[in-house]
């Protein structure tokens, strides 16, 4: 998968749009709402407390609602494109024979448990016989291709500093577990989850005939030399560092700092063809250049042949895929195995996304849907606009610039006007692994001839069936596909309180992003490059540090806490998105009046659909691991967080001193 630097709201769904044609005309009856709750306490608990008491996790998933839980849903949607494509006779190389093909081949589970592991035994003859550092890094180079990364994180993404050419990057890699701190960490939660990833690698071994002392011996091994690894990595919150991930190095310079790494010939092996590369993270690579060294080779080949396993377990025969879910279980909560024609649709949105996307579109969305989204996008950037122009920290020099990058937007909406080709990729209704094979390596071939060419600005990141919106500050875009186009996110026919309060939330957020700790240090063109007076920064930077230390007080499973500075980009995104939404309502009809539907203001309803798109419950594991390694933080407090610093919250539900979420007005956060 190629990686692109981008703030995803990783929202995920169900319901389709309603196809009538005259706005403002149907009415959404709002549930769930628990009204012995006090608003003012507990916002998120008061909208959402009733479908949070009654609903229940289902066994195969993670939690439950909105937010990212709602792909299970959408999946389903997806699933039944698939079944009927998989079952029609359909022309050779077409995308239904493709997607179709490729989902049927998966769904084959009795041929892929008759072939065992037999599809990677040439891989691991290959591993084995490697005898030096060289012939390792040959090794690596082939598996990246394929989709298995292991020491090297190499993906193609435009140059920071000149953002119209893409470069060939190198990111930190090389652990099997979730970050580095879970091999630093020494609490009885991340122990048990070292130990399920030990036990987890001592299974495969013996999937493939290592005798069961010598299996726990090599997952030992495989995980030492991670850990050596995982120190040298940086942590997530370091990672939003934009200017510190900018390490742009010739390679002749880098062959003479990191020798082992052998850089002009395993650039060659990649297929890479430039004289310099970015290395985002240079630590990691100083560390992997001196335990090539250090560590013997036999060590790893036991270390290349873990990582194989692990990479390829879920597209080999049952035993291999049990093994890896019952890892992923420890790590999650998640109760039982997905079915498998989920993880085929998974599967192929992920392997050949924009193909099943054009039969998604073609079914699922209106036309009506992306036009009046584009209008909803115009009426926020105008609001933001105002938000700029009234800010009292910033100066006019400063406000100027803001106000160009804001309308230098790129604007995405529902899918886009030139899909990807699959045509070369080969998809075979008998072959599982081959297709997946085959998938990968057409998805690195894409993006490796992408190298030292000019940026493709009308590209995707994302297919358009998937519930999610991105701002990409590099190319200065925001992306909105089909798939967030839909209730409870957006009802081309809906009260206005409603959309506004929940696509335009999301509109809000995603521009916003452009101005958060990360993307403020692009300027309207996608460059990294100062743009602020000295002392706005100093202010902005004053305000966004406001933000960390009131999130890192708010407290998930009792003790947990929320990590202000890794979630700080999201937090100031939501804080902001709320207001830029409200006052883009308030121009609105509606957002002038004092009608009422349903008991409800439309202000009311402004902010309970805001809680309603975060409606959210997850199993304890999860959430563990979420506020461990997630940029935004919980549902909970995507809802009450932003509230408790918004005025008009405040006005709306009589939130007085006392309340648990009431805060001085002086104390309240405001960015932009």
């Amino acid at each position: 998968m190629q990686k692109v630097l981008y703030f995803s709201l990783a929202l995920f769904m169900a319901g389709a749009c309603q196809r009538a044609s005259v706005p403002n005309t149907k009415r959404v009856v709002l549930t769930g709402i628990d009204a012995t709750k006090k608003p003012g306490n507990d916002f998120f608990a008061y909208a959402n407390g009733i479908w949070n008491d009654t609903v229940r996790i289902p066994d195969s998933q993670t939690g439950v609602g909105s937010y990212s839980f709602l792909n299970y849903p959408q999946r389903i949607r997806l699933q039944a494109i698939l079944d009927s494509v998989s079952t029609s006779r359909n022309a050779a190389g077409s995308i239904e024979q493709k997607v179709g093909d490729f989902y049927a081949s998966g769904m084959d589970t009795a041929a892929i448990n008759k072939r065992g592991y037999e599809p990677i035994k040439p891989l691991l003859t290959r591993i084995n016989a490697v005898t030096d550092v060289p012939s390792l890094l040959t090794v690596v180079a082939d598996e990246q291709k394929v989709g298995d990364r292991s020491i090297l994180g190499f993906y193609v993404g435009p140059d920071n500093k000149r953002s119209t050419i893409n470069i060939a990057q190198f990111s930190q890699t090389g652990i099997g577990l979730p970050e580095r701190d879970y091999y630093v960490k020494t609490d009885s939660s991340t122990r048990a989850i070292q130990n399920a990833y030990r036990n987890y690698l001592t299974r495969l071994f013996e999937l493939i005939g290592t005798e069961p002392a010598t299996a726990r011996k090599n997952a030992a091994l495989v995980y030492d030399i991670e850990n050596q690894l995982a120190r040298a990595h940086k942590t997530n919150i370091e990672r939003r560092d934009v200017k510190a991930n900018y390490n742009k190095m010739a390679v002749a310079d880098l062959s003479a700092k990191q020798p082992a790494l052998r850089w002009t010939t395993l650039l060659g092996d990649l297929g890479v063809k430039a004289d310099s590369v970015n290395v985002g993270q240079p630590a990691y690579y100083d560390q992997l250049n001196s335990i090539l060294t250090s560590v013997p080779i036999r060590d790893w080949q036991v270390y290349l042949t873990a990582h194989a396993l692990t990479n390829y377990a879920n597209f080999l025969s049952q035993p291999f895929v049990d093994a890896s879910f019952n890892y992923a279980k420890i790590l999650t909560g998640q109760a039982v195995k997905k079915t498998r024609a989920e993880e085929m649709t998974q599967a192929v949105d992920g392997s050949l996304g924009d193909a099943l996307a054009q039969l998604y579109v073609k079914k699922y969305f209106p036309e009506a849907a992306r036009k009046r989204i584009a209008a909803l996008v115009d009426n926020l950037k105008t609001a933001f606009e105002a938000r700029i122009n009234k800010l009292d920290w910033m100066s006019d020099s400063t406000k100027t610039k803001a106000k160009e990058k804001l309308y230098a937007f790129n604007q995405k909406i529902g899918y886009p006007d030139k899909w990807r080709d699959y045509s070369t990729v080969a998809v075979r209704r008998d072959d599982y692994f081959g297709n997946r094979l085959a998938a990968t390596k057409n998805e690195y071939d894409y993006n490796l001839a992408k190298v030292g060419q000019r940026v493709d600005r009308a590209e995707w990141h994302t297919t358009p069936p998937t519930v999610t919106a991105y701002n990409n500050p590099p190319l200065n875009e925001i992306v909105f596909p089909a798939g967030i186009l839909q209730s409870p996110y957006f009802d081309v026919n809906a009260d206005d309180a409603l959309n506004y309060g929940g696509i335009g939330m999301v509109i809000g957020h995603e521009i916003t992003h452009s101005f958060d700790d990360q993307g403020a240090q692009y300027d309207k063109d996608g460059n990294v490059t100062n743009w602020w007076t000295k002392a706005d920064y100093a202010k902005f930077k004053a305000r966004t540090q406001q933000v960390i230390n009131q999130y890192n007080s708010f407290t998930v499973l009792d003790s947990v806490h929320v990590k202000g500075a890794l979630t700080v980009g999201e937090n100031t995104a939501d804080i902001a998105g709320v207001a830029i939404a409200y006052d883009a309502f308030k121009l609105t009809e509606q957002g002038k009046s004092m009608t009422k539907l349903d008991g409800f203001t439309p202000d009311q309803r402004f902010f309970i659909s805001i809680a309603r798109i975060w409606r959210v419950k997850t199993r304890d594991a999860f959430m563990g691991m979420y506020v461990n390694t997630n940029p935004h933080s919980p549902a909970k407090w995507r809802v009450n967080g932003p509230l408790m610093n918004f005025t008009p919250f405040y006005n709306a539900f009589g939130v007085q001193p006392g309340d648990k979420m009431y805060k001085p007005e002086t104390d309240r956060i405001v960015v932009w």
